[in-house]
């Protein structure tokens, strides 16, 4: 069965206790439906999706093999 790699960073990974997971890939078709899959409490405003290393947006496609990252918006000076 083909895959999706899901990865979770700093609040993110606090808040879902784990790191990351594998999602089977079928029905799949987009960063938001990869969040939802994964939580049922909407996506935290603001939080930065990666697509295979590279910034996405929520309707960014994603597809088996893929490798997703949802990470809390960067702050400092």
């Amino acid at each position: 069965m083909s895959s999706i790699t899901v990865r979770y960073f700093a609040s993110l990974r606090e808040r879902l206790g784990r790191s990351q997971e594998q999602l089977p890939a079928a029905g799949i078709s987009s960063a938001a439906e990869v969040w939802g899959r994964i939580c049922p409490d909407p996506m935290p405003v603001n939080t930065l999706i990666a697509i295979n290393q590279e910034y996405a947006g929520p309707d960014s496609p994603v597809k088996a093999g893929d490798e997703v990252a949802f990470f809390p918006p960067v702050t400092g000076g």
